[in-house]
């Protein structure tokens, strides 16, 4: 037997000893780096929707914890690209940890650009925005969500500015002049860059900012009748994004291939589902996004020049007299208001008086699909229409369905909610249809006009599914203009809300304006009204129900392409 010397300091096992515990030293230190890395980069705000693969039938895993692939949202792979160049939005360049790195409404001001003494009707002015952090810092990003209009509230005059991105902390707006008399600027900062990505993040999370209940009713011992409330919501994708207690009963719509959900109910089987309700909202926002995302530093008017800006006439004149038709695009600004009538530059409108209305509707049907802004529209017809009665469906006087006759001039105006999801008092889920099912249902022809409107419902819920519904909508609108050409099809936009936080943000209905109407642009024989800009420049306060006086104005652009001059 060999035996080491005792002058032998390194024998060849403790040597392998020696190596061996380098080497876990060294495995220990880059698994801690790696999941360092990992931890830090879970910290970064989230990039927007991840690219699903284009494989019919493969689910794919994207961010918000459900699978989901082109087959199923309906789309192409370059649709889907497409879609993601029109809804792209500057990030910021680095990780916000700090109240104060956030962009500051106090701090962050607007100026105009060689502002004279007087200008024409008709001309421009340039407008220059400034953001600024809390302490008084130039943003070296855009991503910023500013909204801009020039008004005179005396003239109840107002036009809509788009807001140009450089994305250097600067942004740009130019405002038309259209009307003779004074005008001034008003520019407020909705969002900073840092909420925005706070709700692009939420967007698409797994997290259920939105509650629903389900009401299943059956019979009980004795002859009694049972009732039993329970939390249902969407399923979207194969593994779901939403997971309650026991679940799952699933309804899935065999048309749409949408998928609802509900907890099992402890007494009744999953065929008893009668009735849909809202629930509560459940915010996501940890103490520091509370923070950025509060009231104080949402929607804020900027300050900035005061100055009084003198329009003086023009000789030559300013609008549009082209009758109005599908196929017309929409421009910025895609009219004005002024004395409180809005004057389109997309098409000749007109105003309506009441035995006007119920002229342009003679043996009509319309049909108003979608929410509570549509049913402002039946509301208003009915209020207006001469001897437009309101049939007794039995249904909820807000909830519907609702339908309206006038036996003379043989009008008939319908007006349904859209589908789940819907934050909706109780109601029958019988009652409940999808719009492109309904749209299916409809023989369509020259006295057939269909308006539909489906944004509000929607913002609390993955971008993928919006366009999942889109795309059912589109295919059923095709359909449907195929077998009766001359059908009236109109999208209304949806408009500016009143509340600006997780559940309600004007950017999230911005982004499913885009949605809408990137899908429908190479669609002939289609409407897309803008009321977006109709209702984020009016004097009166927004709100997800606009006024009277706006609602008067968005009659009157719906029969101007029903009756056009």
């Amino acid at each position: 037997m060999v035996t080491p010397s005792k002058n032998e300091s390194n024998p060849p096992d403790c040597r392998l000893r020696k190596y061996t515990l380098l080497l876990a030293c060294f495995l220990l230190t880059s698994t801690w780096l790696a999941l360092w890395r990992f931890l830090e980069s879970g910290r970064q705000l989230q990039p927007t929707i991840p690219k699903p693969k284009p494989v019919k039938g493969k689910q794919i895993k994207t961010n918000f914890s459900s699978e989901i692939s082109f087959h199923e949202m309906g789309i192409s792979e370059e649709e889907w690209d497409r879609l993601q160049k029109a809804l792209d939005w500057p990030s910021p360049d680095q990780e916000i940890t700090r109240l104060d790195q956030s962009t500051s409404p106090v701090h962050s001001t607007f100026s105009i650009v060689g502002l004279k003494e007087s200008y024409k009707v008709g001309e421009k002015i340039s407008v220059t925005i400034t953001a600024r952090d809390h302490n008084k810092n130039l943003k070296r990003y855009g991503g910023d969500f500013f909204q801009a209009k020039l008004f005179n509230s005396k003239l109840k005059a107002s036009v809509y500015g788009e807001v140009v991105d450089h994305c250097n902390g600067t942004y740009s707006v130019a405002l038309l002049l259209p009307w003779e008399g004074q005008a001034q600027v008003y520019v407020r900062l909705e969002h900073s860059s840092e909420v925005v990505q706070i709700l692009k993040k939420y967007r698409e999370s797994s997290f259920p900012r939105s509650h629903y209940n389900g009401i299943f009713e059956g019979s009980g011992p004795n002859k009694t009748r049972i009732s039993e409330a329970v939390q249902c919501n969407l399923k979207w994708g194969a593994a779901g994004s939403w997971i309650k207690g026991d679940c799952c009963c699933e309804y899935k719509d065999m048309k749409t291939g949408t998928v609802w959900q509900c907890e099992i109910p402890k007494k009744l089987s999953c065929d008893k589902l009668v009735y849909h309700a809202r629930g509560g909202f459940e915010s996501p926002l940890n103490p520091f996004e509370n923070q950025i995302f509060t009231t104080k530093l949402t929607n804020v008017a900027i300050t900035g020049d005061t100055q009084i800006i003198n329009v003086l006439p023009n000789t030559t004149g300013i609008g549009t007299m082209e009758r109005c038709r599908s196929g017309m695009t929409t421009p910025v600004p895609a009219g004005f208001y002024l004395k409180d009538v809005w004057k389109s530059f997309v098409c000749n409108t007109q105003p309506f008086s009441s035995p006007q209305m119920g002229n342009c509707l003679k043996n009509k049907i319309v049909y108003l699909m979608g929410d509570s802004t549509t049913r402002q529209w039946f509301e208003y017809l009915e209020r207006n229409v001469p001897d437009l009665k309101r049939m007794d469906l039995h249904t909820p006087r807000t909830g519907g369905p609702l339908m309206a006759v006038e036996l003379k001039n043989n009008i008939i105006v319908h007006w349904g909610p859209h589908g789940v999801p819907l934050r909706f008092i109780k109601m029958l889920i019988t009652d409940l249809h999808y719009i492109s099912n309904d749209i299916d249902e409809i023989a369509g022809g020259p006295h057939a006009v269909v308006v539909f409107t489906i944004f509000a419902h929607l913002v609390c819920h993955p971008l993928t599914f919006y366009v999942h519904e889109v795309a059912k909508i589109r295919q059923s609108v095709v359909a449907l203009l195929s077998r009766a050409p001359e059908t009236t099809v109109i999208i209304k936009s949806g408009n500016t809300a009143g509340l600006k936080n997780i559940f309600q943000s004007d950017w999230y209905t911005m982004q499913l304006n885009t949605v809408m109407h990137e899908m429908f642009r190479d669609i002939n024989g289609v409407i897309y009204f803008d009321v977006w800009q109709m209702t984020s420049c009016h004097y009166l306060r927004e709100n997800i129900h606009p006024g009277p006086v706006i609602i008067a104005n968005e009659i009157n652009m719906l029969l101007s392409y029903i009756c056009p001059a």
